[in-house]
């Protein structure tokens, strides 16, 4: 047994200890306080009053004060609802937009949340506090893609509480993927009496080519008994892809068998979700809470493949494969069946609170397997379904501790956490040697399929309140991984109140991501004849590397605040000092055994540099008239090695929303989002710099709409509203760089990479008890 192996199991051991001892202490520990047995509400301040005494709230409460933090209510998603995906509300956040993992624009219309330009794999998602990690079961990509859809779409728009977006050295707390930044999906809790909701949604583009979405949900919670209550969710969707020839004529210059290709347009997907939640209040102070969740993701396919060349008709070697792009257009696939059990124990006692869970998360990747080499990597292959099973455990304990240091307040929070993520993927390990070639480190026929990876983590934190206007939080955490070996994260966040009006705020934060599952195994190997290698010298593997360190990152941010009466403003600048980045190697690591082949492995990058400006501005002209303003500005965004930039995002982006409450029934709203310009990559897949086509940015584009939402009466409500008034359309011209070949040429789409839907019409009915 290795010693990670046996490190993991013993932290496991004492973390398992640690939760049990939490649960039976709900059998004998008595608290004045009463526990909600939802999560309870983001305090508005540091401090929360409690009896007209000022009790300084605990580290985590803190930290979602600093101007790295955002919150979207319930009121919010319900007045502009998403028309499927969450993702549509979070990226109206400062420092969020939507983009791909890389800058290669492979499956461009895949876009995920992206917090500061860190990448989606640096966005960490969290529901009710516990980590989401589907879409790591779907292979990683040469160039750093998934085909996913990303991690927001587990949870029915009309069950969520609230959002949490955490930005910089705020979000480093909660430890591995957290480098960029956090989105924490909390859900409804139980209340005290019975309540259920039917929920009835359409979203119609005025544009037949694109897709439209139906959904219908439901919500039924209360109280059992004085001790027991439920609640239960569920939810039916459908949003249509798009026509699949959407992009013709928009698509940049192809020749040879390319000439009729062009990329496809989003696709659709179809959602099935059930969820339920027991909670039990065994004595007064403790609540215990069981949930049970289960989802299936279907996609509706529209062409696309991951180097877009969906149709070379003409073309004897690949023909085959083409065919089945157009057999399964309208098909499922890739379907994603997600279910989670999980097991919560909150603690109020007289020395202070407690908070305890595990969790069991199964993901089931089931779909059309695919080709791992060059030009037909991410093609379909065959007919047949495959299926990659990813299992992820964590166990989590953490307890906050009210108390004085040289007669100050402080909360000191003591946790521990143990996370392992096993997967299954026979088909990613699937790629032959060619020409009876020998990789080392890999067997040529029957590859394990498993791998896995354990993660311990220790963390403590102290708020501590150095003046009356003065708050002061140190923390610390250690991870080990079974991979990597071991990390340390300090962190250190100020507040301090300048005047009743002005607040200045600071943090630093080294947070830290390891490598995914087929980074690390050597097993997983990608091939190309050449047009994939660096230096253009082929044909080449790229294979999983186990001696790979941990990405970094140093997150600072400094931020000034003013609340006034009428006006708030707030100003914040960033910056991540990115160490260890890890993308597909550029230095051969050696060579083929019996061949001239060479062999790249994923390697970590020395430095990248994110930095930015964030804002926001308010103002109520009346108690009725409210506008609310926040914007982002990118500095840098950089690989201090080569270059490159690490993210294609908007060098600016501002998000405004006018509210008019005309009644207390009736409220309109008017919404802008202005992207600025959008630069694409420099270079291309050898190392040479892009020319022509490639090298064209996406111009500025401004989106508005307009919304109403009226309370007929007290069991039912009412939203309507425009999206995209004034119907600015982006069409996906193809991938970002140019790719040259014997039977033809793709030239590169430079920013282009996505489609932006046209002019759409939405309603949302809510009918309530």
């Amino acid at each position: 047994m290795s010693a990670g192996r046996c490190f993991s199991i013993y932290g496991a051991r004492v973390l398992l200890g640690g939760l049990l001892g939490g649960l039976a202490g709900s059998a004998w520990a008595q608290s004045a306080a009463v526990q909600n047995p939802a999560p309870a509400p983001l305090p508005a301040l540091a401090v929360r009053a409690l009896e007209a005494v000022e009790v300084l709230g605990t580290a985590e409460e803190t930290l979602k004060q600093a101007p790295g933090v955002s919150i979207i209510t319930a009121e919010d998603i319900a007045e502009n609802p998403p028309s499927n995906d969450l993702a549509d509300i979070i990226r109206r956040q400062p420092g969020v937009n939507l983009t791909g993992n890389s800058t290669s624009g492979q499956r461009g219309n895949s876009r995920q949340i992206d917090i500061r330009g860190m990448g989606p794999e640096n966005t960490l998602i969290l529901i009710d506090g516990r980590p989401v990690s589907s879409r790591t079961s779907v292979r990683y990509g040469w160039r750093g893609e998934r085909d996913t859809r990303g991690d927001t779409n587990w949870v029915p728009v009309d069950a969520v509480e609230r959002i949490e977006v955490l930005r910089g050295p705020a979000a480093a707390r909660y430890g591995n993927g957290a480098a960029g930044g956090v989105v924490n999906i909390i859900t409804k809790g139980i209340p005290e009496t019975l309540q259920g909701s039917l929920t009835l949604y359409a979203n119609q583009p005025e544009a037949s080519k694109d897709g439209d979405t139906r959904r219908a949900s439901f919500g039924l919670a209360g109280p059992i008994s004085e001790t027991l209550g439920f609640r239960l969710n569920g939810n039916i969707a459908k949003t249509d892809s798009d026509a699949w020839d959407i992009n013709r004529g928009h698509a940049s210059t192809r020749t040879g068998f390319h000439e009729n290709t062009f990329p496809a347009g989003r696709e659709g997907v179809r959602n099935r979700d059930a969820a339920g939640r027991l909670t039990w209040k065994p004595v007064q102070g403790h609540t215990i809470e069981f949930d049970a969740a289960f989802s299936r993701q279907g996609n509706i396919y529209t062409g696309d493949t991951q180097n877009t060349n969906n149709y070379m008709h003409g073309n004897p070697t690949l023909e085959d494969l083409t065919k089945l792009v157009e057999e399964n257009l309208g098909a499922e696939t890739n379907i994603l069946y997600r279910e989670t059990y999980a097991l919560t124990h909150r603690g109020d006692y007289d020395f202070g609170t407690s908070h305890v869970y595990a969790q069991y998360e199964k993901t089931r990747n089931k779909r059309l397997k695919e080709g791992l080499a060059g030009g037909t990597e991410g093609l379909f292959s065959s007919g047949e379904f495959g299926q990659a099973v990813l299992r992820a455990y964590s166990l989590h304990g953490e307890t906050s501790l009210p108390g004085h240091v040289l007669g100050r307040q402080q909360v000191l929070t003591l946790g521990m956490e143990w996370v392992r993520n096993e997967l299954d993927d026979a088909n990613s390990m699937t790629q032959g040697f060619m020409g009876g070639a020998q990789v080392p480190g890999a067997v040529s026929m029957g590859r394990a399929s498993k791998t896995a990876a354990n993660t311990f983590s220790v963390f403590a934190e102290d708020n501590i309140e150095l003046t009356a206007d003065t708050i002061l939080t140190p923390g610390v955490r250690y991870d080990h991984h079974s991979v990597t070996g071991s990390n340390w994260s300090p962190s250190l966040n100020l507040s301090h109140l300048i005047t009743d009006r002005f607040t200045i705020k600071a943090g630093i934060a080294r947070a830290y991501k390891t490598p995914n599952l087929y980074q690390t195994n050597d097993n997983y190997l990608l091939y190309s004849n050449g047009n994939g290698c660096w230096g253009a010298g082929g044909p080449c593997y790229l294979q999983g590397n186990p001696d790979l360190k941990a990405e970094t990152s140093v997150n600072k941010e400094l931020g000034v605040e003013y609340q006034g009466d009428a006006l708030q403003a707030g100003l914040t600048y960033f910056r991540n000092d990115y160490r260890d980045k890890i993308e597909a190697g550029m230095v051969p690591a050696g060579g083929t055994q019996g061949t001239s082949a060479n062999i790249f492995r994923w390697e970590n990058v020395p430095k990248a540099v994110v930095e930015g400006l964030e804002g926001n501005l308010g103002y109520t002209f009346t108690p009725s008239v409210s506008l609310s303003n926040n914007f982002t500005v990118m500095l840098t965004s950089k690989n201090k090695t080569t270059g490159e930039v690490l993210s294609v995002i908007p060098k600016y982006t501002l998000n405004s929303r006018l509210d008019w409450r005309v009644s207390d029934s009736l409220g309109l709203n008017a919404t802008l989002t202005w992207y600025g310009k959008q630069k694409p990559k420099k270079y291309d897949y050898h190392g040479k710099p892009l020319t022509g086509e490639a090298t064209e940015s996406l111009s500025p584009y401004a989106l508005f709409g307009l919304g109403a939402n009226y309370r007929v009466s007290r069991h039912l409500s009412v939203t309507a509203g425009v999206s995209n008034l004034f119907d600015k359309r982006l069409y996906r011209r193809g991938n970002a760089v140019t790719v040259n070949s014997p039977v033809g040429n793709l030239t590169g789409a430079g920013a282009a990479t996505y489609n932006e839907p046209g002019r759409a019409y939405y309603l949302s009915v809510t009918s309530s008890f």
